[in-house]
């Protein structure tokens, strides 16, 4: 027997039968689900410290459980003496099982740990994405103190198949999302 994540399991049993009466969808099919994370850090110095994005890889890596990769400069900028195909930072998309183990660690181990959390924003794309913006790494329990040279901040993308921002914020929320009120 194949393994299930309990996000999984969540979203089939509860969450897709009361968004469909919620919104009063025809089908399950048009009851919008989570598509994928991404996890992005971007590293400003890592122009003249390559260490840094590798440091920054390894992190994303031991954050998400799967394998980072250096994101690549696109284009040239003289004056942040940057060249294309300079590796500027890193990043990760989970899907399908990962993704929702990632989604309860976030939501249920890291979150809490943040200092002073109140909860999250509650703003979304317009299209039924929300992306969160991460100030110190050292949330996750996977990260070491000790071991890191400097704390950075990420970017985690929620991508979900929602067509408004309604039905994307409720989608969230059922997940557990700890929203401010």
């Amino acid at each position: 027997m194949a393994y299930i994540p309990n996000l999984r399991t969540k979203y089939n049993d509860e969450i897709v039968p009361a968004l469909k009466e919620k919104f009063s969808y025809s089908s399950i099919m048009q009851v919008p689900k989570l598509e994928k994370i991404i996890l992005s850090q971007g590293v400003g110095n890592g122009t003249t410290d390559k260490k840094l994005v590798e440091n920054a890889v390894t992190e994303m890596t031991m954050i998400s459980g799967q394998k980072a990769f250096a994101t690549l400069s696109k284009k040239d900028i003289s004056n942040f003496k940057l060249r294309k195909g300079m590796p500027v930072g890193a990043k990760v998309t989970l899907r399908n099982n990962k993704m929702y183990e990632f989604l309860e660690r976030f939501i249920r181990v890291s979150l809490p740990r943040t200092r002073d959390f109140r909860g999250v924003n509650t703003k979304l794309d317009g299209r039924g994405n929300y992306t969160l913006g991460i100030k110190e790494q050292i949330m996750f329990p996977e990260i070491d103190i000790d071991k890191i040279p400097n704390i950075t901040g990420m970017d985690i993308t929620f991508v979900t198949s929602a067509n408004t921002d309604e039905e994307g914020f409720e989608l969230l929320q059922k997940f557990g999302f700890p929203f401010k009120k």
